[in-house]
C-alpha cells in the first residue's frame, strides 16, 4: 500500500539528508520524495510516498517526528488531498509518427516543449495513473529519456 506524507521542516542545511538517512537506516523504502520551499522562507515542504502496511507507516511517522527539524507531519488519506506529478520525456519521432504522437499528447493534455528532427520532448502533469497510461501509449514509439518529479500534494480544506 502506498502512503503519502506531507512533512513541514525547518529550511536548514542537511535536513533532507537526515530524513533520507533515517529512512535508509531503518530499512524503509522511499517510493518518491519531493522537496521545495513554501511561502515562508524558513520552512520547506517535503512530500514522501512510502510503500508498506499501516505498521510501517506508523513507524515512519514516529521516526520522522523524532527529528529535531521536523515541524509537522500529515498522513494524506485518499480523497483528502490534491496531488500532481510532472514528467518530461524524450520520445523518438519520425515524419511518419510525429502526428500520431502529437494526437496522443492532445488526448492526454500533454504539451510538446521541444521539437528536434528525430525526437520530441513532452511535458505532462497529472496523477500517477494518467502518467503511467501515457507512458504505456508512447512506449512503442521509443522513449529515449525520462524525468519524473515524484508526487507533490496539498491537503483539501473547506
Amino acid at each position: 500500500m502506498r502512503h503519502t506524507l506531507s512533512v513541514l521542516v525547518e529550511n536548514r542545511f542537511g535536513v533532507l539528508a537526515r530524513i533520507a538517512g533515517m529512512f535508509s537506516g531503518r530499512g524503509f523504502n522511499i517510493d518518491t520524495l519531493n522537496s521545495g520551499p513554501t511561502h515562508d522562507p524558513a520552512i520547506s515542504h517535503i512530500t514522501i510516498v512510502v510503500r508498506g502496511d499501516d505498521a510501517v507507516l506508523e513507524q515512519v511517522i514516529k521516526q520522522l517526528d523524532k527529528l529535531v527539524d521536523v515541524i509537522r507531519i500529515e498522513d494524506f488519506r485518499d480523497g483528502e488531498y490534491v496531488d500532481r506529478e510532472l514528467v518530461l520525456l524524450r520520445v523518438s519521432a519520425t515524419k511518419e509518427t510525429r502526428a500520431e504522437i502529437v494526437q496522443l499528447c492532445d488526448i492526454f493534455r500533454a504539451k510538446v516543449v521541444d521539437i528536434q528532427p528525430t525526437n520530441l520532448v513532452i511535458e505532462l502533469t497529472g496523477h500517477d495513473a494518467k502518467i503511467t497510461k501515457f507512458l504505456k501509449m508512447l512506449t512503442p514509439f521509443g522513449i529515449l529519456d525520462l524525468a519524473r518529479t515524484g508526487k507533490v500534494a496539498m491537503v483539501r480544506t473547506e
